[in-house]
């Protein structure tokens, strides 16, 4: 896979102050570990993701370190209590230095 990673997130548009919900992020990836080879038996340098970060109206509410063994295509979800409106910013950072960002609003009544 060599198309740019992309990533997804499912984030409730609307929540009930201090409901529990449930946030569901994936990033197109191939997650290479560095150990394969390729058809000329050259080594297939590592690139993969190794933190993902979810930050809710500038504060880091949820982190994850992810290692060689995390499949392609990552997927990670988490459960987050919704106390207010705002703005959710996920980030992936690559071994090579890349990050890939989005972001998504919720809205609580």
């Amino acid at each position: 896979m060599s198309n740019k990673p992309v990533p997804r997130v499912r984030v409730p548009a609307n929540a009930k102050k201090d409901e529990l919900i449930e946030i569901k992020t994936l990033i197109s990836h191939e997650m290479e570990s560095g150990q394969r080879k390729d058809s000329a038996g050259a080594t297939i340098p590592r690139k993969i993701i190794n933190t993902f970060t979810a930050v809710f109206n500038g504060k880091t509410v949820f982190e994850a370190t992810w290692h060689p063994a995390i499949s392609a295509n990552p997927y990670q979800s988490f459960f987050y209590k919704a106390a207010e409106s705002g703005e959710f910013t996920f980030q992936w950072k690559d071994d090579d230095g890349s990050v890939y960002e989005t972001k998504a609003k919720l809205t609580v009544a």
